[in-house]
């Protein structure tokens, strides 16, 4: 039977049973019920308004106003069905009554079932008798009875919560749960967006494991709600057992905080937090920590020092002025170098900006930065923090303002690309590394300003030969203060000087390919040729044993490597520059198979007409022909790959760098290596490192973890980690244990255990909200 229109009042009745929330499921079904008044028609067909109903049979007693539903009753309105072996509306009480293997389908596939369901004609109050749900993110719920006591509170009694699958594999045979909450009575808030527990036990396989008299939690439907995050427990030798209990603060539709005291029992308390808000133009995200103790010692469960306030910040926010322009900032300090090693701080070096530091350093910057199809400029200002032992910050420069600007014109010029750049930069020091130890003199301060032009175009022949002629001309102005280089006692002298430099060159490369049968094989000849005029280099003086010092701010990391081999002017920087006749050759070789799989390998190095002792001596690009290069990579099945980058020294192919690592990712888990070796780096000293991690899964729910990193020339395990790990489909616990060998400064060695607990639906999707 199908319904246009029926009396007011018998409407009425038919849709409180049609409508009726799910008894502890409000917040979706009021969503749920939102989207059906904008949606028409609805996902069953019918138009807003519309209602259906068929049953075997219907009964109108119009003496007593009662209308009566038996057999099959299905009733739809509004993307929701209810379904009931009866369904009685008595007009003159006003209530409504449907009983016998009653069920509620929502539009949102959610399924609500009772035996029998009592509720008023205005959908105030209700009650339903054995009740059970099931939710939104896998949520089921059951009770011995429910009550909708108005629109803002519904009540659950001697009921059981859990997200977690209740069946075996088999979808017939039940199961206990991974976790589960029972309670006495269950009573959710909408207003509030809680939910309350009374006599609340908190069952891990259907073992209880705590008794909470009172507890509650978030709404799971709850978009963003204050209360507690999941807890981190480990115990440490450096500061005992430590108790982590995160607790978020919504402060407003756009805003939060995050407070996670740290409870030690060997160390005072350290309180971590993180603030985060967003604006209609961007979003700003500030973590934070402090403690008031003594300093935690070498030796494990011991504090030095006398007690003082140590504390980090490290935030970041970031604007969008209009389409073009945007700005933004980093703050990153420690009071202490160690703090964040100390006390388990993890995210600590990470790019929050567009200026990066080195590793165990922290940068603060301000930016703004304009950006279009054809055009950049930033502005920029940031200082420096280091955290290794052997770091000054003093020594750092303040680097303000940094001006970086390009520039392509449109249409292309003689054929083709024109490029316009500038750049300029004042740096700042406050003290001179100079003497062992140091003199305390005052720092090197440097300023340039830049302009450069850069054309390029490429040819093809018939045959595929490709030539892409380039030319680049650059101007520099730099200004030098207090500059103590090659200079007696504490005399120092300032210069200001400009120069010109240019390069002229082509990039020819001739690719032959073959098809076999299931595969294609590459081979590419390369060639760079490039000729600068002799450069003027800025020179600042000469060191103890005669050689010269020339200005280098911005090319200090320097490594030749695949990356460079093919670039004109090999410095990453603007103080030194490549000059004379030279040629980078090589070729690479790749081969490509249908399936997905593929290979390759380049080979090549540098010649040049004459040796340049700009370049460093442990570069390999000093001499006539310079160390040669070689780089591969290989993914000879699905979800495995290899690479290896390396440089082979000139006169005894003895490998001078090298840098190799492999991927593997497959059902039964994931893991990494990385081996790095270098002979000499910038500094004189032997590196030689391994890094590797994975993820195995032993069975479909646990599994073990493995992380290490190795400093191979102490022949010493930085970092040791080995956890196992339980997961299903709303839980996951790890065990990690992390053995810690080497010093760092003064830090010692040590050794921990933690535990992490994430349990679906509390806290955790909640934060990610």
């Amino acid at each position: 039977m199908s319904f246009g229109r029926r009396s007011a009042s018998a409407k009425r009745g038919l849709l409180a049973g049609v409508a009726l929330v799910v008894l502890v499921g409000g917040a979706h079904s009021a969503l749920a019920q939102e989207t059906a008044r904008v949606a028409a028609p609805s996902p069953d067909g019918l138009a807003e308004g519309q209602l259906y109903m068929e049953a075997d049979l219907v009964i109108r007693d119009d003496k007593n106003k009662v209308t009566t539903a038996k057999g099959d009753v299905e009733v739809r309105y509004q993307g929701r069905t209810l379904r009931a072996n009866e369904l009685v509306y008595d007009e003159t009480k006003g209530t409504m009554r449907a009983q016998g293997d009653t069920s509620i389908i929502n539009a949102d596939g959610s399924v609500e079932y009772a035996d029998e369901i009592a509720l008023d004609d205005q959908m105030k109050a209700g009650v339903a008798t054995g009740f059970s749900a099931r939710l939104p993110q896998n949520i089921k719920m059951a009770a011995a009875s429910a009550v909708h006591r108005n629109d803002k509170i519904n009540e659950l009694n001697r009921a059981i919560y859990t997200p977690c699958p209740i069946c075996a594999p088999d979808g017939t045979t039940p199961k206990a749960p991974t976790w589960s909450i029972k309670a006495d009575r269950v009573v959710q808030d909408k207003d509030r967006q809680l939910i309350y527990y009374r006599n609340a036990v908190v069952q891990i396989m259907g073992v209880p494991l705590v008794y909470l008299p009172v507890f509650w939690h978030p709404d799971p439907q709850a978009k963003r709600k204050s209360g507690l995050l999941p807890p981190e427990i480990s115990v440490s030798e450096r500061r005992g057992l430590s108790y982590e209990q995160p607790y978020l603060f919504v402060l407003s539709p756009h805003s939060d905080l995050t407070l996670s005291p740290q409870i030690n029992t060997k160390v005072n308390p350290l309180l971590n937090g993180q603030f985060r808000k967003r604006f209609y133009s961007g979003a700003v995200d500030a973590r934070f920590g402090y403690t008031y103790d003594k300093d935690i010692a070498a030796a494990p469960g011991q504090t030095i020092n006398d007690t003082t306030s140590r504390s980090y910040v490290l935030a970041s926010g970031a604007f969008a002025i209009n389409q073009d322009w945007r700005w933004g900032f980093t703050a990153e300090r420690t009071s202490d170098d160690l703090l964040f090693d100390k006390y388990d701080i993890g995210g600590v070096y990470e790019n929050r900006g567009p200026y990066v530091a080195d590793d165990r350093r922290l940068i603060s910057q301000l930016y703004a930065i304009r950006q279009d199809q054809k055009s950049y400029f930033s502005v920029a200002a940031f200082t420096i923090q280091g955290l290794r032992p052997e770091d000054n910050d003093r020594t750092f420069p303040i680097a303000a303002p940094l001006i970086e600007a390009r520039w392509e014109a449109d249409p292309k010029i003689m054929g083709g690309r024109l490029r316009v750049r500038g750049s300029a930069i004042a740096l700042t020091r406050d003290q001179s590394p100079v003497g062992a130890p140091p003199l305390h003199l005052d720092g090197l301060d440097s300023r340039r300003a830049t302009g450069e032009l850069d054309w390029r175009t490429t040819y093809t022949s018939a045959a595929g030969i490709r030539v892409s002629p380039y030319i680049q001309a650059r101007l520099d102005a730099y200004s030098v203060d207090d500059n103590f280089a090659g200079m007696v006692g504490t005399a120092s002298r300032s210069d200001s000087m400009t120069r010109a430099m240019a390069v002229a060159g082509a990039d020819v490369s001739y690719p032959f390919f073959r098809r076999f049968k299931d595969f294609t094989a590459i081979l590419e000849p390369l060639v760079q040729i490039a000729a600068s005029p002799d450069v003027k280099q800025i020179e600042l003086g000469r060191n103890a044993i005669g050689d010269l010092v020339y200005l280098n701010e911005d090319s200090i990391a320097f490594e030749f490597d695949d990356t460079n081999l093919f670039r004109a002017n090999k410095f990453p920087g603007y103080d030194l520059y490549e000059d004379g006749l030279r040629a980078n050759v090589g070729a690479r070789a790749s081969i490509l198979w249908d399936d997905g799989r593929r290979a390759s390998l380049l080979v090549g190095r540098s010649l040049r007409t004459q040796a340049n002792d700009v370049f460093a001596e442990q570069s390999g690009l000093r001499p006539k022909a310079s160390d040669w290069i070689v780089a591969a990579t290989a993914e000879p099945v699905r979800g495995l790959s290899f690479f290896t980058r390396a440089r082979l020294d000139a006169d005894n192919l003895e490998v001078a760098r090298a840098e190799m690592g492999a991927n593997i990712y497959n059902k039964w888990g994931n893991g990494y290596v990385r081996y790095l070796r270098d002979r000499a780096n910038p500094n004189n000293n032997k590196v030689e490192n391994l890094d590797l991690g994975g993820q195995i899964n032993v069975t479909k729910n646990w599994g073990v973890t493995a992380y290490g990193n190795r400093d191979m020339v102490e022949n010493a395990w930085v970092i040791r980690d080995l956890g196992v790990f339980y997961r299903d489909d709303c839980t996951r616990i790890d065990f990690i244990y992390r053995k810690e060998d080497t010093l760092r400064g003064r830090l010692g060695p040590s050794a921990s255990f933690t535990v992490r607990l994430t349990l679906a639906t509390l806290g955790e999707p909640i934060y990610a909200n």
